[in-house]
């Protein structure tokens, strides 16, 4: 992965920023977020462990990595990769000479909603700062060496292992050590990998059947499998039959105790613990569920109408039935949308395509019991860092949700003298306006919110040239920054820390551990050393 923006030495002030009014037409102008502003806070809070998801592979497998963020992108950009995709399965199977069935829609990944993101429980923060801050690497792990790029995405941690996908397995590995515990072996590749875990410690995936060839570089996400880790074994395998053929997914997630997979041919959900089916892809007119965001609720993003004129619904639904509990249609215009938290819930998307920089334009606070807006919330795209995949329902980085607020990372922007920051700021989701709570990264660092930890924030700080990482917790009230973990600052150390960025890698913070995780692993270069993982440590 490339490293943060920010990674390297001072660089000169960025142009100035547009004015902060600029946002979606009939919409109330966004604050200015760099302004200081005083502001208390509210509302109940989520905890847990995670990090929202970051890009990774499609159901069509690439043969190599995307650069960067796989990014909201547009309805045409969507078009294009669906082109590219299909000549791509046409020429697979031309070459092969077999029948292969796919979701025509392709996918990505991009791990990113939820998983501590959303307001899913109160309660106390459980992460303290130890008496020293100063942190080790407890592990690094190398990548396997691959003749072609091999998805890799998902990554959990548990109180007693941190679980990690590899080349065509998930293992679990010591928390401090980093031996592998258990290994669970997979015929293929793993394409989507969901970031929430239930209280006992199951997950689940989509993988393929077998490993890429050069003679057929996909076979298709069309495996659905729970994992119990802290076992560390598969619990069940399912697909989803269309006559002769199998279904392709392009996202999975856990909501509850359902697994649910979504595409554009129609979304399906299993039981986690026994595996059954709840409900299967079914002829509906026009509609389709393409994907599901989870955690505390199931929430599917269903499209109804045209591929070119889309409507979009976002249903929360019963996890055991399918059945729609509340139903809320988007305006006319967006096309794709992405869910970052299903309770509260809220959702992004790129109102018109009138986005700047980012994917996103606009968040929506929805009731889910009723279905009605609560307030519709304008950032532009040029001020605020948030990105969302196109391909998936709760793929979205640089935002969380808790105290029924909104946090948000900013794009750079000019600090003091020559130096760049960015910062992150609350929005309140009841009225739709800024609180004034700001937590600024500092000079040359960079700020990003990993996830909620009862009240408080659990942030990550990119680092300046010449230090290490941070792991910063954000009271939820004052917003003052205290630091929970610092990474060391050799540049052996710091070179691999960079390797890793927010925006195209999992983080996973808790108990005074971070890990680190690929989504991808490439074949050998000549530039250095990539690693699939790496692990910091503090001692208090």
């Amino acid at each position: 992965p490339a490293p943060p923006a920010g990674y390297g030495y001072p660089q000169a002030p960025q142009p100035p920023q547009p004015p902060a009014g600029y946002g979606y037409p009939g919409q109330p102008a966004a604050p200015n977020p760099y302004a200081q502003q005083p502001g208390p806070y509210g509302g109940s809070p989520y905890s847990g462990y995670g990090y929202p998801g970051q890009p990774g592979a499609p159901s069509t497998a690439p043969t190599a990595p995307q650069a960067g963020g796989s990014g909201g992108g547009s309805r045409e950009k969507k078009k294009q990769l669906t082109i590219i995709v299909a000549a791509v399965a046409a020429i697979a199977l031309i070459v092969g000479g077999g029948v292969w069935y796919a979701a025509s829609s392709g996918g990505g990944t991009k791990h990113s909603a939820t998983d501590g993101k959303g307001g899913e429980s109160a309660g106390s923060a459980k992460e303290k700062a130890p008496a020293d801050p100063s942190s080790r690497v407890l592990f690094q792990h190398e990548n396997p060496t691959v003749s072609d790029s091999i998805s890799t995405p998902g990554s959990w941690l548990t109180d007693t292992v941190y679980a990690k996908t590899g080349v065509a397995e998930v293992a679990g590995y010591d928390l401090d050590k980093g031996i592998k515990l258990w290994t669970i072996k997979l015929p293929g590749p793993v394409c989507e990998a969901s970031t929430h875990m239930t209280a006992d410690g199951r997950t689940a995936i989509l993988y393929q059947p077998a490993m890429p060839t050069e003679d057929r570089p996909t076979h298709g996400c069309s495996q659905i499998a729970a994992l119990d880790l802290k076992a560390g074994k598969k619990l069940w395998t399912q697909t989803v039959k269309s006559g002769d053929s199998v279904e392709t997914f392009d996202n999975i997630t856990v909501g509850e105790d359902a697994v649910a997979v979504g595409s554009s041919s129609g979304g399906a959900a299993f039981g986690i613990a026994d595996g059954k089916a709840r409900w299967l892809p079914k002829p509906d007119g026009d509609c389709h569920d393409g994907g599901y965001a989870g955690g505390a609720k199931l929430v599917a993003v269903r499209e109804c109408g045209t591929y070119d004129a889309p409507v979009l619904h976002i249903q929360t639904v019963d996890p055991k039935t399918g059945k729609v509990l509340s139903d809320y249609t988007m305006a006319e215009g967006i096309e794709d949308a992405s869910v970052i938290s299903t309770d509260p819930l809220v959702v992004a998307a790129d109102a018109g395509g009138t986005a700047k920089g980012s994917a996103v334009s606009d968040f929506y606070a929805i009731d889910n019991a009723t279905g009605k807006l609560r307030t519709h919330i304008s950032v532009p795209g040029d001020i605020y860092a948030v990105d969302c995949d196109i391909f998936h329902a709760e793929n979205c980085t640089n935002a969380v949700v808790g105290n029924d607020r909104l946090y948000v990372s900013t794009e750079q922007h000019g600090g003091s003298a020559d130096s760049d920051t960015n910062e992150i700021v609350a929005f309140d989701l009841a009225t739709g306006k800024q609180t004034g709570q700001r937590a600024d990264a500092g000079d040359d660092w960079e700020i990003y919110p990993l996830r909620m930890d009862g009240p408080n924030i659990i942030a990550y700080k990119s680092p300046p040239w010449d230090k290490g990482g941070q792991i910063v917790s954000i009271d939820g009230e004052t917003f003052q920054e205290t630091v929970l973990m610092q990474n060391p600052a050799t540049r052996e150390v710091r070179d691999i820390e960079t390797s890793f960025s927010p925006d195209t890698a999992e983080f996973r913070y808790g108990q005074g551990r971070l890990f680190m995780g690929d989504d991808y692993v490439t074949k050998p270069s000549s530039y250095g050393k990539d690693y699939l993982v790496v692990a910091f440590g503090t001692d208090g």
